[in-house]
Parts: structure tokens; C-alpha cells; sequence
């Protein structure tokens, strides 16, 4: 897997489980973390984390044709 991959799979993981939260309990992980929902650390790992969700759903029909790796 490319880093990048990785690191897109990591911010998508962090997006799920910040709105998972809010979803359940109207708390937002990365604004708490990082100083609000408007604070600029804040924007900007929202914004890693929808540039991801963008570089995954175009490379979506590539993963789907990557052999399956299985191991024995």
C-alpha cells in the first residue's frame, strides 16, 4: 500500500469516528483537540480529511481492479 493510501485511510478513519461522535453525542473530536471548529488547526484537518475522501473516490476503480492479497 502507498504511503499515500495510508495516510488517506487514516484521515478517513479520523472523519468517521469525528462524526460518528457527533452523530452520537453532538461532540466534535477535532475541534476539542484543536481549539474549536473554527480554529485553523481544526480547518485544516477538516480539509485533509475531505481531500482525502476526493483522492480515495477517484482512485476507487483502481482498488476495485488490484489483485487480492491473502495470506496463507
Amino acid at each position: 500500500m502507498k504511503s499515500l493510501d495510508v495516510l488517506a485511510t487514516i484521515l478517513l478513519i479520523v472523519g468517521g469516528l469525528n462524526w460518528g461522535l457527533w452523530g452520537m453525542f453532538q461532540f466534535d473530536l477535532v475541534a476539542a483537540l484543536f481549539g474549536g471548529n473554527t480554529a485553523g488547526l481544526s480547518r485544516i484537518v477538516y480539509s485533509l480529511v475531505g481531500i482525502a475522501a476526493v483522492y480515495r473516490a477517484l482512485g476507487w476503480k483502481s482498488m476495485q481492479q488490484r489483485p487480492a492479497m491473502h495470506k496463507a
